[in-house]
């Protein structure tokens, strides 16, 4: 048999097996009140060498074997490229005009505390071996860190408030307004750790330049461009003109050091609204949430070994992570919120939302990983963090309707 058959049908298995596990996982999730997602951040660690490896290290190695690994990455990165594209098609600029007093608040809590207790921790870590690669320069780990506990899982956030009919409520649009500009500055974080960690001034300054030239050619060139071929063309012909934009795109922004998600986030914000952005999120949204996202999970599954906090010490410091990353979320923007004016119900369910981090949060370890700046055991306990806080999420928003139906 041809060898390239038996790589494409053992390929297939793989894909058979990671659907059927986060299918499962997340049915399971949504019987207990918490999206489906959650289950599939699960199934992906379920997957790897903290269960499956360790309950049958065998049947673990034959279904993803180490040779196996470069095309499961592949799938993944085009999952991420196209889901990060999506999520730049949802983003709504025009909430940021409504309630921009409250949303800015809660934003600028969620953000600035987080980062600023993200940061003491990875000093903390950084006199440590084992958690942050040789020779990583103190502001580098704390600007990592301080990103990983500000960002917010802004596409489920916005799925939470559609399913709870909170759409156009002040719940709703500061929440959604505060979580898209809590990611915003987090991927900008992202944007600077990757530029410096190669030492090198010119690097630096192509990584930054070249973003910041890839925004405007996007903002001021292709926007109005795309404006116009849908205004004359068939459906078919620009959406193909975007599938290359997006590829090209993501091509250029891997080649400067950004990673392909920025250039794929960046087109996605400048893609029409009215007509186009919509019909192109419908298209390409459902195959990439249903095919190409639990690839990506599974992927970074293969990576968490829970094995590896294998000491008090470390369990001491994933718990430290998890609770100080809870409550830099959720008592900043809790106290923000209730500042602003909002009530105690309607704070809590802007803080239970925002403390929420899921696959964003996932997104951002896996770069961090592939650039070498952490390690496979900081990058478990961020993943056990990512699921820990998501989990929250529905119980928090919950105990927020009852305060509502009780009158605060």
């Amino acid at each position: 048999m041809n060898p390239t058959t038996v790589h494409a049908a053992h390929f297939f298995l793989q894909l058979s097996v990671i659907l059927i596990a986060c299918r499962a996982c997340g049915f399971l999730m949504r019987q207990v009140g918490q999206p489906a997602v959650v289950g599939e951040m699960v199934a992906g660690v379920l997957l790897g060498p903290s269960l499956l490896g360790v309950v049958a290290p065998s049947i673990a190695e034959w279904i993803f074997p180490s040779a196996g690994r470069p095309a499961l990455f592949a799938v993944a990165q085009l999952g991420l490229t196209l889901y990060m594209f999506a999520v730049g098609l949802e983003f709504r600029s025009d909430l940021l005009r409504s309630n921009l007093r409250a949303a800015g608040a809660v934003s600028a809590a969620g953000i600035l505390t987080p980062l600023a207790l993200g940061a003491g921790l990875a000093i903390w870590l950084a006199g440590y071996p084992g958690f942050f690669a040789p020779n990583t320069a103190p502001a580098v780990a704390a600007l990592f860190l301080g990103a990983s506990l500000s960002i917010t899982a802004f596409p489920m956030l916005a799925r939470m408030i559609v399913e709870h009919r909170l759409t156009g409520t002040s719940v709703g649009t500061i929440a959604l307004t505060a979580g898209s500009l809590d990611d915003v500055a987090a991927w900008i974080l992202l944007a600077i750790v990757l530029g410096t960690i190669s030492g090198c001034p010119w690097l630096v300054a192509a990584a930054l330049g070249g973003g910041l030239l890839y925004a405007l050619t996007c903002w001021k060139v292709v926007r109005p461009a795309l404006a116009q071929a849908n205004a004359r063309c068939g459906d078919s012909t620009v959406l193909g003109a975007v599938a290359v934009l997006l590829v090209a795109g993501a091509w250029f922004t891997d080649l400067i050091g950004l990673y392909s998600v920025f250039g794929a986030f960046i087109l996605g914000l400048v893609v029409p609204r009215g007509g186009l952005a919509e019909k192109t999120a419908e298209r390409i949204g459902p195959v990439t949430s249903a095919l190409l996202l639990p690839v990506f999970f599974t992927y970074s599954g293969l990576n968490t070994r829970i094995g590896l906090l294998d000491s008090k010490f470390l369990w001491m410091i994933c718990a430290a992570v998890i609770v100080i990353a809870a409550a830099g979320k959720l008592f900043a923007c809790y106290g923000a919120a209730r500042w602003s004016g909002s009530s105690r119900s309607d704070a809590l369910a802007i803080a239970s939302l925002m403390n929420a981090r899921g696959l964003m949060e996932l997104i951002l370890l896996n770069i961090g990983l592939q650039a070498g700046l952490i390690s496979q055991t900081l990058f478990t306990i961020l993943v056990v963090m990512a699921i820990a806080t998501t989990l929250m999420a529905a119980p928090g928003f919950n105990a927020s309707q009852k305060l509502q139906a009780n009158g605060y």
